[in-house]
């Protein structure tokens, strides 16, 4: 489809679809959207240092209503704003809080560009709805067209109910990525693609993507070096050097216009593309003494009332070091005092319905707790216990420190 004239009006403003505009006009990253439906090999997404650059980091998750506060906070600050997207810490379309947040968004803010970054699963499903609601950007990272390459990249992906890995997922994946980029382009989106350059993994095969993506009216392509992070699969691949990605640019900027000013943004990077502005927008402290997940800006908060009985995933009994569908045991808390262990069978299925049993009936035994912190959590029984009013507090600091914290 053709491109509309204030659709290329927009894009003369967009810092990351246009790098004549990444020095003039600023784009704001709304960290609204903390569940995921994949796991990569290359993501942990973290929420903590506001000293960190990197996807999937933010200091915070906001709700639709605190983003919308904010967008006006910033406006005031930085007149150069134009640009409104979402971009995690998870994916924005495995959360409701990214449609409820962009109606928002194109109510009160009519005169912003709204641009979303997604991995694509469920692109399809929701393009139409997308569209309706302003957005004219898209952003997917998609890191190979082979799924017998990318099925090293995912290590799982979360599809209809059902956990998927290996083969079957990256097949999965690309099906719905292909499809979801055709309906965007179909509508007259203007699509980005993202490509990590894992050394090893994918770097002969990018080529090959870049020629798919063209084929399929993709815009521009962004080529970004993988940045090892501790704690996942490929924290010990070295990451690639600036000429081995200048060369891949070089490369496939025959095929398709290749961007070249990327500054892998946080997931709630705030003002021009070589400025970001975020700490000086953050509600919550800034980076204490220590950079790990906090109880002030942990992902979900359901209240700011003081906590009264607290269950903690703790196997040591010194730190949180479970996770909330694999911890042996909860050490429940009143004050600095334990009232109480709660002992978790964990000889289930990770799946299916004996996997979901299982979840529920942890959340049975801890319904006496009004604050829950995990290590980390999955999204079925996050929700569950937001639903139920309770707090959940995702961290791996000493216990004594969480407690101190919410006493």
């Amino acid at each position: 489809m053709q491109q509309s004239e204030a659709l290329k009006e927009s894009l003369m403003t967009h810092p990351c679809f246009n790098e004549d505009a990444h020095k003039k006009f600023a784009r704001m990253h709304l960290p609204v959207a903390p569940r995921c439906n994949i796991q990569c090999n290359y993501c942990n997404r973290k929420y903590d240092c506001c000293n960190e650059s990197r996807p999937g980091v933010t200091s915070e998750v906001l709700s639709p209503d605190e983003a919308i506060e904010k967008i006006t906070l910033v406006k005031e600050k930085i007149p150069a704003l134009k640009v409104i997207a979402i971009a995690g810490p998870g994916d924005p379309l495995a959360n409701e809080s990214t449609f409820e947040t962009i109606r928002i968004v194109k109510d009160r803010f009519p005169e912003m560009s709204l641009c979303i970054s997604t991995n694509g699963l469920r692109l399809p499903d929701y393009v139409d709805e997308l569209y309706s609601s302003g957005v004219r950007f898209v952003t997917v990272t998609m890191n190979g067209i082979d799924p017998e390459i990318t099925k090293d990249i995912y290590d799982s992906v979360m599809w209809n109910g059902t956990c998927y890995k290996g083969k079957e997922a990256a097949e999965i994946l690309l099906r719905n990525q292909i499809e979801g980029i055709e309906l965007c382009v179909k509508k007259g989106m203007i699509v980005k693609v993202n490509v990590v350059l894992i050394p090893g993994i994918n770097s002969e095969h990018i080529p090959d993507v870049v020629k798919k993506v063209k084929g399929l009216g993709v815009y521009i392509v962004n080529i970004l070096p993988l940045i090892p992070v501790e704690g996942t699969k490929f924290s010990n691949i070295e990451a690639p050097t600036p000429e081995e990605r200048k060369k891949l640019l070089d490369t496939c900027s025959s095929d398709i216009k290749m961007m070249r000013h990327c500054r892998q943004c946080r997931a709630d990077a705030i003002g021009l593309l070589d400025d970001d502005r975020s700490n000086e927008f953050v509600r919550t402290r800034p980076c204490g003494s220590g950079c790990g997940p906090s109880v002030e800006n942990n992902p979900i908060t359901i209240s700011d009332d003081r906590a009264k009985r607290v269950a903690i995933a703790s196997e040591s009994g010194i730190a949180v070091d479970g996770g909330f569908g694999n911890t042996k045991r909860f050490v429940i808390y009143e004050g600095h005092k334990i009232v109480d262990e709660i002992q978790i069978d964990i000889s289930c299925n990770t799946y299916g319905q004996s996997h979901s049993d299982h979840i529920r009936e942890i959340i049975s035994k801890l319904k006496d707790c009004d604050t829950v912190v995990v290590k980390e959590i999955g999204s079925a029984p996050l929700n569950i216990l937001r639903s139920e009013g309770k707090r959940v507090i995702i961290s791996d600091k000493d216990i004594e420190k969480i407690l101190s914290e919410l006493f």
